[in-house]
């Protein structure tokens, strides 16, 4: 066990884990932020992603001691209101139906319009490839991008 420190939602916080705990475990068991989601555990779906000083990274695959002294931000940080350009934009757009990865679809946009402020089609498809959704709302999504880039 170690004491690892960080921020997460602009709060200073530690936990006492195992370094190679996975960032997940700690975010949804210790802290209780459910918003992020357990999908495939293997890095391969994108519900957990959370951003990493800034990155989005998939945080079922990134351990503790990646995390040590870093910012973090779950979906929950992302706007303690809800008003975020994204999370409204999924709204007008209708995008979720089960809802199952939208907040780690949400935190993968983030980060591209953080980069990019008015991304092309192409560039929001290249960037959010990896992210899967279930249900298939991937025109939604484009179109919850795009608005997004639109009024943030």
């Amino acid at each position: 066990m170690a004491t690892i420190a960080f921020t997460i939602n602009n709060k200073a916080t530690s936990v006492d884990v195992e370094p190679g705990t996975p960032l997940l475990w700690v975010v949804r068991e210790h802290l209780k932020l459910t918003g992020t989601k357990f999908g495939c555990g293997s890095g391969l779906c994108g519900a957990c992603t959370v951003h990493l000083n800034g990155k989005a990274v998939r945080s079922c695959q990134t351990q503790m001691s990646e995390a040590a002294g870093k910012r973090i931000t779950t979906i929950e940080g992302l706007s303690p209101t809800s008003s975020h350009p994204l999370q409204k934009a999924w709204i007008a757009e209708q995008v979720p139906q089960c809802g199952y990865c939208q907040s780690g679809q949400i935190m993968q946009a983030a980060e591209l319009l953080s980069k990019v402020k008015t991304p092309s089609r192409e560039q929001i498809v290249a960037h959010m490839d990896g992210n899967i959704c279930r249900c298939g709302t991937y025109p939604r999504i484009v179109r919850a991008i795009q608005r997004a880039s639109q009024e943030g």
